[in-house]
């Protein structure tokens, strides 16, 4: 990691970030964004690639020390800026400033999109940047989005193209250990099924894209180590920290990734 340009991360911080915004984001936890399941659990891992980002926002804010232009890339019907919003009212001290941002997704959800705070609702395809990265941004949200194309090292060059020095792309998604890359994206790719994966990734696949993209992989970690959704151990907190701690020395163990990647 370049120290001049990133965040200088320590001892794996996110060890001991709280859980709140995850077991007391009321405002999100109502909503329309979990199954009943995950609704009825304290901390539901599926709110960890939320928090995740709410986390790499409020790092990259005081890192800034400015309000961040924020463009995120496949919005669905609006989760992420949900959560954000959310995390905010129960912790403002904590929270991000955020100065404007963006969403963009091929096909804008009005419904649930209008009544959350976007500056901007922009249909576009992802590999269309010049329809959404003009003025650039601070911080690009790539959030389970790449294992949905079919090239996304291209996909995340061009994006690297338009990027300003100093600003980052934040994500995550599904991983596997490299040996089992290649075999698992041709099977997804032969026998597609609901979930709309084509692309598989593994830690060293991420430290690839970013290289091949002029980007730095500032920080990488996983997520769970096992996805007990709906299980009573989604109440417990120590489970969760139990997950990003074994995850974070075995990145590439089979689940879920986190990540940021900076533009020097």
């Amino acid at each position: 990691m370049n120290k001049q340009h990133g965040i200088t991360w320590g001892h794996a911080p996110h060890l001991h970030w709280s859980l709140d915004s995850i077991k007391d984001a009321t405002a999100f936890r109502s909503g329309a964004w979990l199954t009943e399941r995950a609704k009825s659990r304290a901390y539901p891992a599926r709110l960890l690639r939320y928090w995740f980002m709410y986390h790499f926002l409020r790092l990259e804010c005081a890192h800034q020390g400015k309000a961040l232009d924020v463009c995120e890339i496949g919005i669905d019907k609006g989760q992420m800026r949900a959560f954000v919003s959310a995390a905010t009212d129960l912790n403002p001290q904590e929270a991000p400033k955020l100065a404007s941002w963006r969403g963009v997704d091929m096909k804008i959800q009005r419904e649930y999109l209008e009544p959350l705070d976007y500056t901007d609702l922009l249909e576009a395809r992802l590999e269309h940047t010049d329809q959404y990265l003009s003025p650039a941004p601070d911080v690009i949200i790539l959030l389970h989005i790449l294992e949905h194309l079919l090239e996304p090292e291209s996909a995340v060059q061009t994006l690297s193209k338009q990027m300003k020095s100093g600003s980052i792309i934040i994500g995550g998604l599904p991983s596997l250990p490299h040996q089992f890359e290649a075999k698992r994206e041709v099977k997804i790719r032969a026998n597609p099924n609901d979930n709309g994966h084509v692309s598989a990734f593994s830690p060293k696949r991420m430290q690839a894209l970013a290289a091949s993209s002029g980007l730095e992989l500032e920080f990488l970690t996983g997520a769970f180590f096992i996805r007990a959704s709906g299980s009573w151990l989604e109440d417990q907190a120590w489970w969760i920290r139990l997950g990003l701690r074994i995850t974070h020395m075995f990145p590439s163990w089979p689940g879920e990734t986190y990540w940021v990647l900076r533009k020097p």
